[in-house]
């Protein structure tokens, strides 16, 4: 079971590499939605002995909403705004793979200064969420496009439920409920906007939405 739990981290890392390092939006989209799928798979491998319904059902709903559900509206709102590639990046893409990399590292030196439940110490778990937090972020501040910040935004949900996953166990159902739904209704919300702003404006680049005078 450690040797699923390592693959799926690496999996969710090199996602965040991938999103960093990409401009088709498309394929960013699909990267994420493989991320929310491997992180819907993590809690049946990393509590392996302690597996059980409520186990399956938050590995169902995270799989089905940031695997399907959410990149669904995703596409349905690059295909109403009409983009396909984030062309206005803040900092180019081969400089974010070198900023993504270092947070990688800053990542595991960071965790290795935590005072981490016993048997966590030597996971990559925390490393993990804690970079997948701070690439989020950077996708965030470094893109110019609103659909390129959203996916940003999903990323650093996923760092947090990562964290989680590992700090603290036996949740009530209705918490993780509440962050799920939280995200849903998160970028459900931005694609609506999204849609509307494009119509209105003709583009949904941050920097010129910003600069708009009344």
């Amino acid at each position: 079971m450690e040797h699923v739990t390592q693959l799926l981290l690496i999996l969710v890392i090199l996602a965040n590499l991938f999103v960093l390092g990409s401009h088709p939006l498309g394929a960013c989209i699909r990267a994420v939605a493989l991320q929310g799928i491997a992180l819907g798979l993590l809690p049946l491998f990393l509590h392996a002995e302690e597996r059980s319904v409520h186990l399956v059902f938050l590995s169902i709903g995270m799989i089905g909403l940031k695997g399907f559900l959410l990149p669904g509206l995703l596409f349905r709102a690059i295909r109403d705004a009409a983009l396909r590639k984030e062309q206005e990046p803040l900092i180019g893409f081969n400089t974010a793979l070198v900023l993504g990399a270092g947070l990688i590292g800053l990542g595991f030196a960071i965790a290795a200064k935590l005072p981490l439940p016993p048997g966590t110490a030597a996971s990559i778990v925390v490393p993990v969420a804690l970079a997948t937090v701070m690439m989020g972020l950077l996708v965030i501040v470094t893109r110019g496009k609103i659909l390129s910040q959203a996916l940003g935004y999903i990323m650093l949900e996923n760092g947090i439920f990562t964290f989680g996953l590992i700090l603290v166990k036996g949740l009530p159902g209705l918490i993780e409920t509440g962050v799920l739904l939280d995200i849903f209704a998160g970028v459900f919300i931005m694609g609506t906007v999204i849609e509307h702003i494009n119509r209105e404006f003709g583009s949904i680049s941050a920097y010129k939405l910003s600069n708009l005078k009344e």
